[in-house]
């Protein structure tokens, strides 16, 4: 058996029916009943049915997307599936991959994603922040770029915009208040950037102007138990493995408000010695970065019977 990394996606990946392919799969049916009972709602019904602008809304896609990765690891345990070396997650995904370690119980997990959905969306209210992918650039050029465009504004302005994800080599997240950030577009482009384009979101995610969600965050996650975790977790603030749960805690509060460095986490689960990154989850968007990233790894993804035994018998060989 190979040596491998499971990886859960985070917000972006969610789809109307996106849990369809299973059919009525017993390992997932028990983790939509277990977030429904969580949540007092009908999550099944709100994967399955949408609609598709319900589930985009913060408050929505976070949870769901959670239970979606929990629903396909345990899927994946109940078909005979190995356990792997390590765990990650993508942003929200990290808390996926905590459910997947045993750090958090699903009854856990699931109010608190919500909670944390909530928070971000009051931190900044609804078109004062905003994101943008920055395509084709170094992501160092990029951090330069947002810092040229928050001078702009002068001393003492408000006006900020940060590199917050760091997904591959040329593909580069940024965030801030929309003046900054639209700012910073332009100065992109005519610097070399391919594209700068706004994202479809609702609040300016992993950047600075996230802190008040962040602290909201830290006294909630002081109300919870959080156990010693069963595999690895690589977290992504600061591409470290953490057992302490005090300290899983702090990481998850600074991820809030700060960026997700994925192209390094990528690169430490290689330095772990994994041969495959496995995403689990919809839609195949972090199997698509690793390539990016580190091609010399397989990477594969988990989100349907049918991709389930083509990983188990690639793995296998």
């Amino acid at each position: 058996m190979k040596s491998f990394a499971f990886v859960f996606p985070g917000q972006g990946s969610q789809a109307v029916g996106m849990l369809d392919a299973w059919g009525d799969h017993p390992a997932v049916a028990e983790t939509l009943r277990e977030a429904s009972e969580a949540l007092g709602e009908d999550v099944a019904g709100l994967i399955k049915n949408g609609p598709k602008e319900e589930l985009a809304l913060t408050t929505n896609t976070q949870p769901v997307m959670l239970v979606a990765g929990v629903a396909a690891w345990r899927a994946w345990l109940a078909e005979g599936g190995a356990t792997p070396s390590v765990v990650a997650g993508h942003s929200l995904g990290e808390y996926s991959a905590l459910v997947a370690s045993g750090v958090l119980t699903l009854a856990q997990a699931a109010p608190l994603v919500r909670f944390r959905a909530r928070a971000m969306q009051q931190a900044v209210p609804v078109g004062v922040g905003a994101m943008a992918a920055v395509l084709g650039m170094d992501s160092g050029k990029v951090v330069a770029g947002c810092a040229e465009a928050t001078a702009s504004f002068g001393a003492g302005s408000t006006e900020i915009v940060e590199a917050v994800n760091f997904n591959d080599p040329m593909q580069t997240v940024i965030a801030g208040s929309k003046a900054a950030v639209d700012k910073a577009c332009e100065l992109l482009k005519a610097g070399g950037a391919k594209r700068a384009l706004l994202l479809p979101v609702s609040a300016p995610f992993h950047s600075s102007l996230m802190k008040p969600a962040a602290e909201a965050l830290r006294e909630k996650l002081a109300t919870l138990t959080l156990a010693a975790p069963q595999i690895p977790v690589l977290n992504n603030i600061d591409v470290a493995v953490e057992t302490d749960p005090a300290r899983i805690r702090d990481a998850l509060v600074r991820q809030a408000a700060g960026p997700v460095r994925w192209v390094e986490s990528v690169q430490a689960l290689k330095l772990r010695g994994v041969a495959s990154i496995i995403e689990c989850g919809p839609g195949k968007v972090l199997a698509g970065m690793v390539k990016r990233i580190a091609p010399e790894l397989e990477a594969a993804s988990v989100y349907d019977p049918a991709t389930l035994a083509d990983t188990r018998q690639s793995l296998a060989g």
